[in-house]
């Protein structure tokens, strides 16, 4: 059975849920080269694999997991617009 994500739980990790989104689709992207690297071994690829244990094959539910537990996070450079 598939666990859900809470969006609460994502939200207290991220200072908003456009951060959330953009986070959480950067390391998707990344899982995504990494998985596809797997393919073609001949690829040189520099993303690290995923960094929880899940049974989950989809990218975004894994970043979203990695969020979670803390092991995907950010650091603003600017503070607002300017």
């Amino acid at each position: 059975m598939a666990t859900l994500i809470n969006i609460d739980e994502l939200m207290e990790k991220v200072d908003s849920r456009f951060t959330l989104a953009v986070l959480a689709a950067a390391r998707a992207r990344q899982l995504r080269a990494y998985f596809n690297s797997l393919k073609a071994p001949l690829e040189k690829c520099d993303y690290r694999p995923p960094l929880v244990e899940t049974s989950s094959t989809k990218p975004l539910t894994i970043a979203f997991k990695e969020v979670l537990q803390d092991k995907v996070t950010y650091r603003r450079k600017v503070d607002g617009i300017k």
